[in-house]
């Protein structure tokens, strides 16, 4: 009910269009979807999470059984098993159910190139797999989990070469944190050998590398390839590596331990197809410091099932190195997921860093 000028009353009326016209839209409810979307994404990241692990610490342990003398010693030619098997069933998959590889339709009228892209990727995840390999042949398990923690500090310093990354103060004090953590669990090997402390740092920088270059194809470069895509592309790839390789280290006894083993070899390859599906999807996903971080808690993982499971010695030295190693990597993920925290900003203060340079 309005007022006329004069006093009196003035009525009308509205129909429901005109008085929703005259008040504007209603304001949108709340969506209660959002949070049920983010708790969906982080619960399917978790479940990404753990299968990577999971898998990968399987994966682990049957090739270091594998690699013993007296079953399948050849670390290039189960690398190139692996691979070989990768490659058939991406192509089996793609002939069945193109559906399954999507960004197969960005690669369309410049596959040339795109194959260009993965020789690189092709070339250091070859490395990567034999060296890892071969170190089996000298180092336990859990020593060579332990250097694996370097890898954070491997593919940060390579994203500064790169001029992707600022090295910061604080950044370098972490990375001497871990260097330090590192060498207290190395120092500690009863059993140490230098040729597989050596393969295992190739293996680790080839690893690095990988996963930058990956991501690049992964998330950039106008593809965005699915996870199967990529595999499809990265299998053939380094199959060719690989088998360069064995033209070089061919062994006369290996027919026969093919014809002996391939009842294990076959669940093995299995694997390996899987982990290598899982890897692209996190690198995807997670980006690649989100892969080499959930790397970390893997290593923590095979180093408790080592020594649990499989009585693999651990020195005292060894785990405080470990300890010490993990706190540092954890300090250096809340520098990189929160570093408006609290705790971090007292920390850039205090070794003179400025919210310019931190926040490259």
């Amino acid at each position: 009910r309005l007022a006329m000028s004069d006093g009196s009353p003035f009525r009308t009326r509205f129909t429901t269009e005109q008085f929703c016209a005259a008040v504007g839209p209603r304001a949108p409810a709340p969506e209660m979807a959002l949070g049920s979307v983010t708790l969906l994404d982080c619960a399917k990241k978790f479940a990404l999470c753990m299968a990577y692990i999971g898998m990968s610490t399987g994966l682990i342990r049957f090739n270091k059984y594998l690699m013993a003398e007296g079953r399948f010693p050849y670390s290039m030619t189960l690398t190139a098993i692996h691979m070989a098997f990768s490659s058939i069933l991406c192509l089996l998959l793609y002939c069945v159910n193109p559906n399954f590889f999507p960004g197969m339709a960005a690669t369309v009228g410049r596959r040339h190139t795109v194959v260009r892209w993965f020789v690189p990727i092709g070339i250091a995840f070859a490395v990567s797999l034999y060296a890892s390999n071969q170190a089996y042949l000298y180092c336990n398990v859990t020593f060579l989990q332990f250097l694996k923690e370097g890898n954070v500090v491997i593919t940060f310093l390579m994203s500064v070469a790169a001029g992707l990354q600022v090295m910061t103060r604080l950044r370098a004090a972490i990375i001497v944190w871990v260097i330090t953590g590192s060498s207290f669990a190395v120092s500690g090997e009863v059993q140490f050998a230098w040729i597989g402390f050596a393969f295992q740092v190739v293996s680790q920088f080839a690893e690095c590398s990988r996963a930058v270059m990956g991501e690049h194809v992964l998330t950039g470069a106008n593809l965005k390839l699915d996870p199967l895509s990529y595999t499809l592309f990265i299998s053939p790839t380094c199959l060719t590596v690989l088998l360069v390789g064995n033209a070089f280290e061919w062994d006369p006894a290996i027919p026969q331990a093919l014809v002996e083993w391939w009842p294990v070899l076959l669940p093995n390859a299995c694997m390996a197809f899987l982990l290598n599906v899982i890897v692209a999807t996190v690198i995807k996903e997670m980006s690649a410091v989100g892969f080499i971080m959930n790397g970390v808690v893997k290593d923590i993982v095979v180093v408790l099932a080592s020594a649990v499971l499989f009585g693999e010695s651990v020195t005292l030295s060894q785990t405080l190195g470990f300890v010490l190693t993990l706190a540092g990597v954890f300090c250096w993920s809340m520098l990189k997921l929160d570093p408006d925290n609290k705790v971090i900003r007292n920390a850039e203060w205090f070794f003179g860093d400025t919210r310019k340079e931190a926040e490259n």
